[in-house]
This record gives C-alpha cells, structure tokens and sequence, in this order.
C-alpha cells in the first residue's frame, strides 16, 4: 500500500522541528566560539564588535529568533509574518544581552566591582575604540603584585571612553528594531506586551 499523504499539519510541524534543531545547532556553535577566543588569549582579544553580534546571536539569540518563527509558523501566519517575527526575536535577544553586559558599567560603584567578562560588550567596543596597544597598557596597570586584574581600575579604564556610551547606542538600536519589527501586526494585548519586553531592554 501507499503511504497516506502528509498532511499539511505534518509538514509544519517537521518544519518546526528543523527550525528548533537548527537553532540548537546554533547554540552550540556559538558557545563553541565563545569558549575557543576565551581559551586563546584569556583577554577576549580575538572578538571585536561584528563578531560579538555574531558569537551572540549564535548562543544567545538564534534560539528566540527561531523560535519566534516556528510560533508563527504553528499559527498558520504566512511568511513575512514569520520573517517579522524572526527579527522581533533577534533583536530582542541581542537587545537583552546588552542589557546584562552593560550592568556592571552602570550600576556598579568602582568599590563594588568584583569581576566582569572580559568579552562584554562594553569592553569589546573600548577595546576597538583605544586600540590594541593602549587595552594592553590598561591590563598592566589594572594588574595587582599577585598579577591578578583589578576589576575597579578596569571598570575606570572601560568607562573613561565611549565605550560603555556606545554599548548603550547599540542596545537601544537593537530594541527599536525589535519595536519596528512588530508594529505590521494588528494592535493588540499580545502585541502591547511584546512591545513593552522590548522597551524593557533599554532600561538600566
């Protein structure tokens, strides 16, 4: 006998596994990435803005993009809504991640601060700002007698420039694309709440 024909249902629900298997894979990679700079040099050295917005949609944003197009997707809207829908979760993603960088750099008193990932994104664009050789100079005079970082100086050093300031530009520019993104969908309680958990990401 034949096999019955797949139903339409099927193919999107395959089409969804695929989406969220991709995503996954995503993931993956991206933590891979973020492991590999971070074991090459300890300092974050080989990631500078472009690749952060990769390295971050990879392990932190490809999930929710995807998974944002796969609800669509269930809920039988056509393709440009699952485009839109992709990109609100991109933006988003990316527009949160800034958020939690950003934290230690605006809410933190130099007395306060413990530690901070040397690939956050205010440090990347300080670093791309001043430049290899002058980020080398403010690791050495950051370095205790035990050569251990002090995290104040740094925190000092990453905030004397434009670098917390333009992290700041990049998480807004991210929140109102996610904003855009959404604003073809009819006016609704859904979409209001969308909208509200992107504005959310600005704040600090």
């Amino acid at each position: 006998m034949d096999p019955p024909p797949v139903g339409k249902d099927v193919e999107t629900g395959c089409s969804v596994v695929e989406l969220i298997s991709s995503a996954i894979g995503d993931l993956v990679q991206g933590i891979y990435y973020e492991n590999s700079y971070s074991a090459e040099d300890g300092l974050g050295e080989g990631v500078d803005v472009t690749s952060w917005e990769d390295q971050t949609f990879l392990s932190h944003g490809a999930l929710l993009a995807k998974s944002c197009q796969a609800a669509m997707q269930l809920a039988k809207h056509d393709r440009e809504a699952q485009r839109l829908a992709y990109l609100y979760g991109k933006h988003l993603s990316l527009g949160h991640k800034l958020n939690s960088d950003l934290q230690p750099f605006v809410k933190t008193r130099l007395a306060e601060i413990t530690s901070f990932s040397l690939s956050a994104a205010p440090v990347v664009f300080h670093r791309q700002i001043v430049g290899k050789e002058k980020w080398h100079q403010h690791l050495q005079e950051a370095r205790t007698l035990r050569n251990q970082l002090d995290y104040s100086k740094l925190l000092a050093a990453v905030k004397s420039e434009k670098g917390v300031s333009s992290a700041v530009d990049l998480c807004r520019y991210h929140s109102n694309m996610a904003l855009e993104a959404i604003q073809a969908f009819p006016s609704s309680e859904a979409r209001s709440a969308l909208e509200n958990i992107a504005t959310a990401v600005t704040k600090f």
